[in-house]
């Protein structure tokens, strides 16, 4: 039997759009159901944001969903779609520095069951998340010709270097490498690894080594298991967090977070899929995933355990998956097939 809710949580949610509301739904089902057997509630204070908003709004990011966030201090994002090459600012960029969401923290582990070309992977990207040249700072120097800026500063720099190095003592990881290319932008990539050097000073215990950026693909591609933390400005992080992700079954399993010192938003990192949205076919793993590194965060541990517990079991069983990762069970099948999974969990043995 549930228990009584002891605990709430006011949680801003952002569905997003294409596919957002069906694995949003069915994540906040799941969430729902794990927090009922744990004593723990949730308010779940529901915006549009980006061009669903703005047809209702006239806001891309409505004042309402900023003032939001402000409150509860913590949301749980679905996936937004950007358009490319023109449109609206990327929804994600502007909510992270609006909120000085400076690390962006993604995971990269294999679950169980599911097999691929890179078993028992185990690596954590560490990026920073407000600057460099992600944070779309353009401008036409003349017709034909346009500058995009790179800004790279010791605070930032120094900021993502000391959140690496402490979550890396925490967590017993043992070492970090920082991701660059300094060869060339001496400068710029210069500053942040003399950052980061300053800061690894500070943790004899935790080993620190530096690869440029190129290199890093091919040696991550050849033997993946070399890494335990990358620690990476903003572009580079972003391009490796997708080729990572590969390594255990592709976007729509790997989870993100986006840390501040006041807010989080915690976000599938795959696209909205708008040809898929609808047909009840996608997965909710991602934006799952990234919900427990939520409850992880507002200090629910058992409950992000028992939902982690049951979405394993549901891999290890392998009878109700998506096609994405070969199975022939909808959104919503998948999605019972966790709430059974939590509603009578099975012990894990390693």
């Amino acid at each position: 039997m549930a228990q009584t809710a002891k605990r709430t949580h006011n949680i801003t949610l952002i569905p997003g759009d294409g596919i957002g509301p069906e694995v949003s739904g069915a994540v906040v089902e799941i969430l729902e159901a794990a927090g009922a057997a744990t004593g723990v509630s949730f308010e779940w204070h529901r915006y549009d944001a980006g061009a669903d908003a703005f047809e209702k709004t006239r806001e891309y990011i409505p004042k309402a969903l900023i003032e939001s966030i402000e409150q509860n201090k913590v949301g749980l994002k679905g996936p937004v779609g950007t358009p490319i090459g023109g449109g609206f600012a990327s929804i994600n960029v502007q909510l992270r520095k609006k909120f000085e969401l400076f690390a962006n923290f993604r995971p990269v582990k294999n679950l169980p069951g599911l097999k691929t070309n890179y078993p028992n992977v185990d690596l954590v990207i560490v990026r920073e998340n407000t600057e460099d040249l992600y944070a779309g700072l353009e401008v036409i120097v003349v017709p034909g010709v346009v500058q995009s800026l790179k800004i790279i500063t010791e605070k930032a720099s120094t900021r993502i270097a000391k959140f690496a190095f402490e979550y890396a003592r925490k967590h017993g990881r043992q070492k970090i490498h920082a991701i660059h290319k300094a060869n060339i932008m001496k400068l710029s990539d210069g500053l942040f690894l003399d950052c980061c050097r300053k800061v690894g000073a500070n943790f004899p215990d935790i080993t620190y080594a530096e690869h440029i950026v190129d290199n890093t693909c091919m040696q991550l591609v050849m033997n993946p298991y070399q890494y335990d933390i990358l620690l990476t400005e903003n572009l580079y992080g972003d391009i490796l967090s997708d080729l990572c992700s590969a390594f255990v079954g592709g976007l729509g399993l790997v989870p993100g977070a986006n840390l501040g010192t006041e807010c989080a938003i915690f976000e599938a990192v795959h696209g909205s899929a708008p040809d898929i949205a609808g047909k009840n076919i996608a997965n909710p793993t991602a934006l799952l995933q990234s919900a427990v590194l939520m409850l992880h965060h507002i200090n629910e541990t058992e409950t992000a355990e028992r939902v982690q517990a049951g979405l394993e079991q549901v891999y290890r069983e392998g009878k109700t998956l998506t096609r994405d990762v070969g199975g022939n069970a909808g959104t919503r099948e998948f999605a019972q097939a966790v709430l059974q999974a939590i509603e009578a969990p099975v012990a894990v043995t390693s």
